[in-house]
């Protein structure tokens, strides 16, 4: 976060302090686990996105970057699009055997719910 972003101020009293800092309670980004201790959940998913299916990987625990450079991996592998977002990565259509069997080959725990 900016140390300049004024919205994570809004409420903070005005310091005439020269060497004042404001902080924020902002949570650190949790250091990513390796492939090995990585629990996955792939499941299927069809609710609020229109009667399309989706396929989910849920439990990733790690950076932002990591997530998201593993969902352009699975992307890649799967030949479809998706996102990662809130901790999960998001698949259009039904792979969920195709994408155990990659994370699997990648050295993660995946299993299908």
């Amino acid at each position: 976060m900016s140390q300049n972003d004024w919205k994570a101020r809004l409420g903070t009293v005005y310091s005439t302090n020269p060497d004042f800092e404001y902080t924020t309670d902002a949570a650190p980004e949790q250091e990513t686990l390796a492939p090995g201790r990585q629990r996955l959940r792939v499941a299927l998913d069809r609710r609020n996105r229109g009667g399309k299916q989706v396929t989910v990987v849920a439990d990733f625990v790690g950076t932002e970057e990591d997530l998201k450079e593993l969902c352009r991996f699975l992307k890649q592998k799967c030949g479809v699009g998706g996102s990662a977002k809130e901790g999960e990565i998001i698949i259009q259509g039904d792979f969920r055997d195709k994408i155990v069997g990659i994370l699997t080959e990648a050295g993660y725990k995946a299993r299908k719910i």
